[in-house]
């Protein structure tokens, strides 16, 4: 069984410390990965752990893959919420606040106070919404189009640099589990 260390150490992100957060991985006989310390935690159960190593898989990918996004935000002086309303905006055009919100599962305190910090960057202006006068749309200034459209090119490289080793059908695999755990997930929710 072949075994390799994720550890990262003494890493700055988002202003938060992580501290010898490690993932030591092994290799099962067929070559598939798995999370080492995860599968001696659960040695002792003598029960079927397969749920519980995928899940626990899942979550180590998703804090891996955040962190990585926030730090490929800070490399362009944004924050991950800063980068996604500029995002969302250059795939949408002008938005009003409250459905920048909605689309990006946040708070319309919290999108306030990104699109303040944007558009002192001089990267996204407000404009009033022309079906409701009550209403605020943000909106990329020629800068911040500028800048998110070359920031977005780099990240599709970025992207496709995570993914390496992965064929197309591993990929549409990878997509279609994880939906059907979304799925899976919302009816447990809606239970």
């Amino acid at each position: 069984m072949k075994h390799f260390n994720m550890n990262e150490t003494n890493v700055k992100s988002s202003g938060s410390e992580i501290h010898g957060a490690v993932h030591e991985l092994g290799r099962d006989e067929a070559g598939r990965l798995y999370s080492v310390h995860m599968r001696e935690l659960m040695k002792p159960l003598e029960v079927d752990t397969s749920a519980v190593e995928a899940l626990a898989a899942l979550r180590i990918a998703g804090k891996t893959l955040r962190m990585m996004q926030e730090r490929w935000a800070e490399k362009h002086d944004l924050s991950e919420g800063r980068l996604g309303v500029m995002f969302r905006l250059l795939r949408v055009g002008d938005c009003p606040l409250g459905d920048l919100a909605d689309e990006l599962d946040s708070t319309p305190r919290n999108i306030t106070g990104l699109v303040d910090h944007l558009e002192r960057d001089g990267l996204v202006e407000r404009v009033p919404d022309p079906q409701d006068r009550r209403s605020v749309r943000a909106r990329l200034t020629a800068a911040g189009k500028q800048r998110i459209e070359a920031i977005w090119r780099e990240g599709l490289e970025h992207q496709f640099e995570v993914v390496g080793g992965m064929s197309k059908d591993d990929l549409a695999q990878l997509r279609h589990l994880c939906l059907q755990l979304v799925e899976n997930a919302r009816k447990e929710l809606g239970k």
